[in-house]
């Protein structure tokens, strides 16, 4: 942007702003705890890594039996589309307002605290129990290894690992994910380059083998029934299990508060999201379905339990593949870096945790307790619950991790996809709040493509996701699975009408919302106006996907004009 355009308020600045040495924090209310830390390429990493984890190396690989590739591949395709209608939503309003947790509390302002309320528990319930999922995860990897190690000693050593990243400092925990990232991002080139070499002939057994496997056992595979019916029930548990996989938007907008500059840093990370949707899901599910059939006897042993390690790297695809090729020493590399993807992400959905019950805290929607912060702008007692949200982990010793894994992965779904919608309709609330107030959108930092119409499919898509979660455990039916899927869908509605009749709230309407946000949306203009940019990097450039050819060609003549 050449210029930063002034945004709608609805009262007087009224903050004081701390001018430090080479840039300027924001010491407003309600978020003078929390300092704007977290520079560019943090950001711009946690971006990308934030929400690559164990359903991206590990547990997509067992639903490829479901839906075969073609299934598995326009599963994950459909489901990206849709969260790309999702990121514009957040894109657009988090941008104009970048504060802490912020697509809550325009749902607050924008339509009704009484579904804020079941948002921000929603959101917050997510991300917590992400935690001990991500825990979990890691142990049943290092099972690849040994059996030997108690989970007990996995959940006590990775929580405090966590405790150490998070209590301390926002700019430990930036600099421990923009490493750990680097390793997620490294892993991905690394199995996708190892099915494109492998399958044009690169591999010791000199077998080209192409698509080979699309062919034959074919594209489809057949789930609960036969036939095309069959084909459409793999589609669909595909796209289930994409609605939990495939995520993103939501944590850029959980460091939105704590950025540096967030209307030159954060456009750029919403604005490349489509393009880690495309290499990332829609990639990863390509890349699975080429290096083995879906029908593969050794995938099928680990996830039927008849052989031990299923979860971990050896029932990954990729790993089964390059056992057979007789590659050795890859697999256990492969393991060693998934530890550190999986211990990034689940550094990520912790910190995004505790802000939200930070901002909870300050809202009302939980205990002050929450709100006090350490004098480095940690949450501290939101971080601490955390922490012992994270023990949850210690299911695993009795129930099994697998089985535990699982129950955390549905849960988080349905959580999720409200929060998706809530996001969705909040969005078209702002959208014809601008418009009704006669404020243009073409002067906002970010403009969102396609819209409304993106948030309605967005809005739209969850619910429906949210319904069809359970499908698979009518035949046979399950009573476990069917109050594990289907609980929470109706707890939310529940506590936002109770919410509402107790704090007696006010639908916001349409036109009518305060676009200025009670007076965030100036304080986070004087900011801006005050704070030191901080130069945009090649590094930068180069992971957000803004960088053009002439800047690369630029780049390099500069280098050797210097030389």
């Amino acid at each position: 942007m050449s210029e930063k355009p002034k945004m709608p308020a609805s009262e007087e600045f009224k903050g004081v702003v701390d001018v430090g040495i080479g840039e300027a924090e924001l010491k407003s209310s309600p978020d003078a705890h929390l300092q704007r830390k977290l520079g560019g390429k943090e950001v711009q990493l946690f971006a990308i890594g934030g929400a690559i984890g164990t359903s991206v190396f590990v547990t997509m690989g067992s639903y490829l039996p479901h839906g075969g590739p073609a299934g598995l591949f326009l599963g994950y395709t459909l489901w990206c589309m849709n969260v790309w209608c999702v990121n514009e939503c957040f894109a657009e309003m988090v941008v104009y307002a970048p504060v802490p947790s912020g697509f809550i509390r325009f749902t607050s302002v924008w339509v009704d605290e009484a579904l804020a309320f079941s948002q921000s528990w929603a959101f917050f319930l997510c991300q917590a129990l992400l935690i001990p999922a991500e825990i979990t995860a890691l142990h049943v990897v290092i099972t690849f290894w040994t059996d030997e190690l108690p989970v007990e000693a996995t959940v006590v050593i990775v929580i405090a690992i966590y405790g150490a990243l998070n209590l301390f400092s926002t700019e430990l925990f930036g600099k421990a994910e923009f490493y750990m990232s680097i390793g997620k991002i490294f892993l991905i080139f690394l199995c996708f380059g190892f099915t494109f070499f492998t399958m044009v002939g690169c591999n010791p057994l000199r077998d080209a083998y192409g698509f080979r496997y699309w062919n034959n056992p074919g594209a489809f595979a057949e789930y609960l029934t036969t036939g095309s019916l069959g084909h459409f029930w793999g589609l669909l548990s595909c796209m289930t299990f994409a609605s939990f996989a495939v995520c993103g938007p939501e944590y850029i907008s959980s460091v939105a508060g704590e950025t540096k500059s967030p209307r030159r840093v954060l456009p750029s990370c919403f604005t490349s999201f489509k393009w880690r949707l495309l290499f990332f899901f829609v990639g990863s599910a390509l890349c699975i379905g080429i290096v083995i059939p879906y029908d593969d006897p050794t995938l099928a042993a680990y996830l039927s339990g008849e052989v031990a390690g299923g979860g971990t790297s050896a029932a990954v695809p990729y790993t089964i593949a390059m056992r057979r090729m007789g590659i050795k020493g890859l697999p256990h590399l492969i393991n060693a870096i998934l530890l550190t993807s999986i211990l990034s992400c689940g550094n990520g959905v912790f910190f995004a945790a505790s802000r939200a019950l930070f901002v909870m805290g300050e809202t009302g929607r939980a205990p002050k307790l929450f709100t006090k912060t350490t004098k480095r702008g940690v949450p501290i007692y939101a971080v601490i619950a955390c922490l012992l949200i994270a023990f949850l982990a210690m299911m695993g010793a009795d129930s099994g991790a697998n089985e535990v894994l699982h129950y955390f992965i549905d849960l988080c779904t349905i959580c999720g996809q409200f929060n998706y919608m809530c996001v969705c309709v909040t969005y078209v609330h702002f959208y014809y709040g601008m418009k009704r107030q006669g404020v243009s959108r073409d002067t906002l930092p970010y403009k969102a493509r396609f819209q409304p119409y993106g948030a309605c499919i967005g809005a739209t898509a969850a619910v429906v996701m949210m319904f069809l979660l359970g499908f698979d455990i009518i035949s046979p039916f399950s009573i476990k699975w069917f109050f594990l899927d289907y609980t929470l869908l109706a707890v939310f509605p529940i506590a936002a009408v109770v919410w509402k009749l107790v704090k007696k709230t006010k639908y916001a309407g349409f036109g009518k919302a305060d676009l200025g946000l009670n007076g965030l949306v100036k304080e986070v203009d004087d900011y801006e106006d005050m704070v030191q940019p901080e130069p945009e990097g090649w590094f930068e450039k180069f992971f957000s996907g803004v960088w053009t050819w002439q800047e690369v060609g630029d780049a390099v003549r500069r280098k050797k004009t210097h030389t």
